[in-house]
């Protein structure tokens, strides 16, 4: 969930966010999907955290170097 702030003058209803009534300069979650539908109204609402990667980054593969390699295939012979 991404956070943004309120920034209008007077208190607001919020459909999107079940009907709830947010206060100026109150902070609210929202679907990280929908976070641009908030902060591309920059005279009432501003990003606070910006939605998160939802895939984790991926796993460094271990590697063995060339030279360890052609090390070991010698040793065998």
């Amino acid at each position: 969930m991404a956070r943004v702030r309120y920034i209008g003058p007077e208190p607001v209803t919020v459909p999107e966010l079940g009907s709830r009534r947010v206060q100026p300069d109150e902070l609210v979650e929202v679907p990280d999907d929908r976070f641009d539908g908030y902060v591309c109204q920059p005279a009432v609402w501003e990003a606070v955290e910006e939605p998160q990667d939802e895939v984790p980054p991926a796993a460094l593969k271990k590697t063995t170097p060339p030279a360890a390699k052609a090390a070991a295939v010698k040793e065998v012979r």
